[in-house]
């Protein structure tokens, strides 16, 4: 039998919160809790991004919370052949092609007004060009590479959410695999090192669940295994609004330089996401007790409680949804 095999992929573009910390909580016991490995892969191919003095920071932090890991992180930026060579097997199957469309050229091309967000493709470069290097000459500008997206919509299920209906070819068109700058898109990037981690199982949060058809598409196209998919509900403040690193939202870094002790997080994360520890235990010691099952299907909502219990003072009281 395959082992399970499960992954933590952060990406050193800003302070891991909170709302990080309950997803690779769940990840983690998750896997561990059935004897299955965890690989850690830090996403910095965003170069623009990226923070490199930011890595041992986020390594410190879930070392804080208590998670482990199966041998030394994987990092993207340091081995980018296996994403040029699945680019350079999509060409030449015909399922990729080039795109040297600008976002105002595709915004320009779109039928109704579109403000902010992702733009739909609407196919202007499909069947195009004849090859990677007619589409540099006559352009005279270097082309970016999209997926050639079936049109047929996906019927997937998810180990949360259930059953889902996506079209991607309708929602986003063909998607970028490289961008006109020669960067690897996420999706590509994502696919290639899931498969070549041995990754099984893939547990995130559920703003990530439009990206899994576009995976499924893609992993199609390359032949690769696809793994089992589990999408989490978000971390929320009251009003509603998802928590982020652009905001800086309470961070692990500030918990850990405030001497908190990381078994009240653990405990916070595991009683919002349905689990019932008596008290604050440390992330290993909470895996007899795991139970995915259990998941509220509402976001967990970070309220004025839960800090104040972060630094010792009162009871826990989960805000309500």
């Amino acid at each position: 039998m395959t082992q399970i095999t499960g992954r933590l992929a952060p990406s050193p573009t800003g302070y891991l919160h909170v709302g990080h910390a309950r997803s690779f909580l769940l990840a983690w016991w998750h896997v561990r809790s059935r004897g299955g490995r965890i690989v850690l892969r830090i996403e910095d191919l965003d170069t623009a991004r990226s923070k490199p003095e930011l890595v041992d920071t986020l390594l410190r932090d879930l070392e804080w919370l208590g998670l482990d890991w199966d041998g030394s992180p994987h990092f993207q930026a340091t081995d980018l052949e296996p994403y040029e060579s699945a680019l350079e097997q999509l060409v030449r199957s015909g399922a990729a092609y080039p795109c040297t469309c600008s976002r105002k050229e595709i915004g320009a091309a779109l039928s109704a007004p579109h403000t902010g967000g992702e733009l739909p493709y609407p196919g202007t470069c499909r069947g195009r060009f004849a090859s990677v290097a007619a589409a540099e000459k006559r352009s005279s500008r270097a082309p970016g590479l999209r997926l050639r997206v079936p049109h047929p919509p996906l019927a997937l299920v998810d180990g949360i959410r259930g059953p889902h209906v996506t079209d991607v070819r309708q929602d986003v068109g063909d998607f970028l695999l490289a961008r006109r700058d020669a960067t690897y898109a996420y999706q590509l990037a994502v696919c290639v090192d899931d498969a070549r981690n041995h990754v099984t199982e893939v547990l995130r949060g559920d703003d990530l669940l439009p990206s899994t058809a576009r995976q499924w598409h893609l992993q199609n196209a390359l032949a690769l295994p696809h793994p089992t998919y589990f999408h989490v509900p978000l971390v929320l403040d009251p009003a509603g609004r998802r928590l982020s690193k652009r905001d800086k939202d309470l961070t692990l870094a500030s918990l850990r330089q405030a001497h908190v002790d990381p078994r009240r997080l653990v405990h916070w994360a595991a009683r919002s996401s349905g689990q019932h520890p008596d008290e604050p235990l440390s992330a290993p010691e909470f895996l007899p007790d795991f139970d995915l099952s259990s998941l509220p299907d509402e976001p967990a909502i970070m309220g004025p409680s839960e800090p104040s219990y972060f630094h010792g003072r009162g009871p826990l009281k989960i805000s309500p949804p």
